[in-house]
């Protein structure tokens, strides 16, 4: 009798232990917020840069590869910005399910990107044939990738479907809201305009209706020379430029430079989660992005 007791008690432990967390590879801090957002307690989400890297210079040290070996899912840019150290990681950490298929979520193919090429050349600088991956900055493509994201760990752990359908349902209210009071607030930045450190910028510029009338990069990954530097200086002060921003892992000198010559503020934006105190989450990457680009009209 006790035998059959203790038999049944372990069936019913094996009942209602939890499934097992999906382990998901994030590339870019964003990715991995966005992923917690949609799954909260069924993932275990790990970022594997920061907001302080360069996220097209990362090497593929063995930590990460370890990371990858145990990866479910695999949540990144792509539109390649991961080509240099990605690949690699993947190939090195034998993780097949992850090389493609389900396995594999690149954002950027999530939606429309912005900048793509009509011809390839060298010379252009770092340019990336499938358009510019940096979306994140753009709310309404975080709605649809969201909702992607959500499909595709739907897709790999079915059992918890309404888990995540209603995660989405309770981010898709509060994200909406957020953007319309984000756009109230940032409606003084219309029409405003601004130099950037690299071409990193549009999918935020073209939602606030901002412009980029340059950039401290005279090509895309080139670094600012003296010359270049100094033919922006008249540009600069004759465009009522509001700010010249850099993202907070980005060299600030050569946007410190300019602004002493041209009494433009230079701002540092996170650009990504982690990027300042403010900005610990999604949510929060947006607020402070707005409130500093605010604090720079005069």
């Amino acid at each position: 009798m006790k035998s059959l007791w203790f038999a049944l008690l372990l069936l019913g432990l094996g009942a209602s232990a939890p499934a097992q967390a999906l382990n998901v590879f994030a590339c870019e801090p964003e990715w991995a917020s966005l992923t917690q957002e949609l799954a909260g307690d069924l993932a275990t989400v790990e970022s594997a840069t920061s907001a302080l890297q360069d996220v097209h210079q990362i090497e593929a040290k063995p930590s990460l590869i370890a990371r990858m070996r145990r990866a479910d899912l695999v949540v990144c840019s792509g539109a390649g910005l991961e080509a240099g150290w990605l690949p690699q990681l993947i190939r090195q950490s034998g993780n097949n399910k992850v090389a493609s298929g389900a396995g594999a979520f690149m954002a950027a193919e999530q939606v429309e990107t912005l900048e793509k090429p009509s011809q390839l050349d060298r010379a252009d600088g770092d340019v990336h044939p499938q358009g510019n991956p940096h979306v994140q900055l753009d709310p309404y493509r975080m709605l649809t990738i969201a909702k992607a994201l959500t499909a595709r760990l739907t897709e790999l752990d079915g059992t918890h479907a309404g888990n995540y359908a209603e995660r989405l349902s309770d981010f898709s209210t509060r994200w909406q809201a957020a953007i319309s009071r984000w756009e109230a607030r940032a409606a003084p930045l219309k029409g405003r305009k601004v130099v950037v450190n690299h071409a990193s910028w549009i999918y935020l510029l073209q939602w606030l209706g901002m412009a980029q009338i340059g950039a401290l990069e005279p090509k895309p990954g080139v670094p600012p020379t003296s010359g270049h530097l100094a033919s922006l200086v008249e540009l600069s002060k004759s465009q009522s430029t509001l700010a010249i921003i850099s993202a907070a892992y980005q060299d600030p000198k050569a946007g410190e430079w300019l602004s002493e010559r041209t009494g433009v503020p230079a701002v540092v934006l996170p650009f990504t989660v982690g990027g300042n105190d403010q900005a610990k989450d999604l949510f929060g990457l947006y607020d402070s992005t707005i409130d500093l680009l605010l604090g720079a009209i005069k």
